[in-house]
C-alpha cells in the first residue's frame, strides 16, 4: 500500500511546538512514536518513544492498524515530511486526536535547552555530519562506508570495524572482494589526502 500525501489533506495535523512538547509526550495517556526508521531510531529517540521498526510506509499500516482509534497520538521524525505522510493515514483511519512535533526533531535540538531537553542521545541526519546533538552541533557517529550504518565511538572499538571497509554490522556479510575492494578505495583517499587532492571517493560520512 503506497501511501501518497494530497496537498489538500497536508494540514489535518495538530501542530505543537517545542516549548509545548515536553508537556504533550510526558502524559501516559498519549503513544509516542518514532515513525523513523530503526537505525535512526537507535542513535538516539525521545525518552520513552515507540519505534514501529518499519523500513518504508508500505509496512506502515501493519503497525498502526493495531492501534487503537480513541488514542492520543504524538508522532515525530527528523523534519517533519514523514509525520505528514503518517498522520494523514491515521486520519484517513478515524484518528482523532494526532499530534505532530512542529519543525521535527531539528527544530526541538535547536530550540529547547539541553537542561529542559526530553531528547536522548544524538538525532541520526542524511549528510555528512552523520549526527547532531542541541542546538546542531556535530555528534559523535561515523558512517560505515560497507553499509552506511552509523557507528558509535564505543562500536568503533570492535574488532570488526575497519575505516572505510567494514563494521559489527556488515563484516560477516561483505565479500571478501568487496572487503578488498573498499580496502584500496580507502587506500586511494588517504594517499589523496597527504597529496592534498581531491578524490573521487573522499566524501566522508
Amino acid at each position: 500500500i503506497g501511501l501518497k500525501l494530497k496537498i489538500s489533506e497536508k494540514k489535518i495535523s495538530q501542530y505543537v511546538n517545542p516549548n509545548e512538547w515536553n508537556n504533550l509526550i510526558s502524559d501516559q495517556n498519549v503513544t509516542l512514536i518514532d515513525i523513523r526508521k530503526p537505525f535512526e531510531y537507535k542513535v538516539g529517540t525521545f525518552k520513552d518513544a515507540v519505534n514501529p521498526k518499519i523500513n518504508s510506509f508500505r509496512e506502515f499500516p501493519k503497525y498502526f492498524n493495531k492501534l487503537k482509534k480513541n488514542n492520543k497520538v504524538a508522532m515525530f521524525c527528523t523534519g517533519g515530511i514523514r509525520c505528514e505522510k503518517a498522520s494523514n493515514f491515521l486520519k484517513q483511519r478515524g484518528f482523532k486526536s494526532v499530534f505532530q512535533l512542529k519543525g521535527g526533531i531539528f527544530n526541538y535540538l535547536n530550540k529547547i535547552n539541553i537542561k529542559k531537553s526530553l531528547w536522548k542521545g544524538e538525532c541520526f541526519v542524511f549528510d555528512n555530519r552523520v549526527s547532531v546533538k542541541h542546538k546542531l552541533s556535530l555528534g559523535s557517529y561515523s558512517m560505515c562506508r560497507g553499509c552506511r550504518m552509523p557507528i558509535s565511538v564505543n562500536e568503533k572499538k570492535s574488532s570488526k570495524y575497519k575505516k572505510g571497509i567494514s563494521c559489527l554490522y556488515c563484516y560477516n556479510k561483505l565479500t571478501k572482494s568487496q572487503k578488498d575492494r573498499f580496502s584500496m578505495r580507502q587506500k586511494q583517499i588517504l594517499i589523496a589526502r597527504k597529496l592534498n587532492k581531491a578524490h573521487i571517493y573522499q566524501k566522508e560520512y
